[in-house]
């Protein structure tokens, strides 16, 4: 089981604070998403070196960088 970071977005009420919503891995992963979407000629250039259907590998790129995030944060 990859480590998911705990909660991106803690919150506190009546009952005292506590993990909800969206993981950190999520969110790191949502925030990578953005920047390869908007590079045209990124994209363009990883799909020409893969075979994978352009989601998968967009989705497969997000999450190392997520992973990469959450290694650094632990050091």
């Amino acid at each position: 089981m990859k480590k998911d970071g705990g909660s991106a977005f803690p919150s506190c009420g009546a009952d005292g604070c506590g993990p909800t919503g969206m993981k950190l891995r999520d969110y790191f992963a949502a925030m990578a998403l953005q920047g390869i979407k908007s590079n045209d000629e990124l994209l363009k250039r990883i799909m020409d070196s893969s075979n994978l259907p352009q989601q998968e590998l967009i989705a497969q790129m997000a999450y190392a960088d997520a992973d990469a995030m959450l290694a650094e944060r632990s050091k």
